[in-house]
């Protein structure tokens, strides 16, 4: 899918699916259908997932939950977000969270793009439309790859 200065339409279940970490993840758009302003995902994620403690230095990053609960904690604060709550992680602050009352399935937005790059690039395509198998990260990867899109892993799942 490339951008289209018209505008496009994708209907529900479209748009390429990827498996990361212990989620799936669709992008509805990214760096190249926005120019680079946004990436927007669909996302679902098991009970008890959670990615490390981390900090984007380059984006902003917001979750709209559809189904399901986490638990967030951004900086010092912590809070409990479910259906219908909205949820804004400046740059900058350290964030993490963790599915309480999964699956959880919900709306991603990063800004500016960049953050379907390093879904792709760490991810596999989804081979189906559940869930992955759980499987354990490649940590020194994973902090590598981070670094070079502007993410700094700095301990573990808040709950791990």
């Amino acid at each position: 899918m490339s951008f289209d200065p018209d505008g496009y339409v994708l209907r529900d279940g479209d748009g390429p699916h990827v498996w990361f970490l212990d989620t799936r993840m669709t992008v509805k758009a990214g760096a190249e259908q926005t120019r680079g302003a946004f990436t927007f995902l669909e996302w679902s994620a098991p009970a008890g997932f959670g990615p490390p403690l981390h900090r984007h230095d380059r984006e902003d990053e917001a979750f709209y939950l559809l189904e399901g609960g986490i638990e967030v904690d951004c900086g010092d604060r912590h809070w409990l977000a479910g259906p219908g709550d909205f949820v804004f992680l400046p740059r900058g602050i350290p964030h993490a969270f963790t599915v309480s009352d999964g699956p959880v399935r919900g709306l991603q937005i990063t800004a500016p793009a960049g953050f379907d790059q390093f879904i792709a690039e760490l991810g596999r395509p989804a081979a189906g439309p559940d869930l992955p198998p759980p499987t354990p990260p490649d940590v020194p990867k994973l902090i590598d790859v981070s670094l070079r899109y502007g993410i700094e892993t700095l301990g573990p799942p808040p709950n791990a």
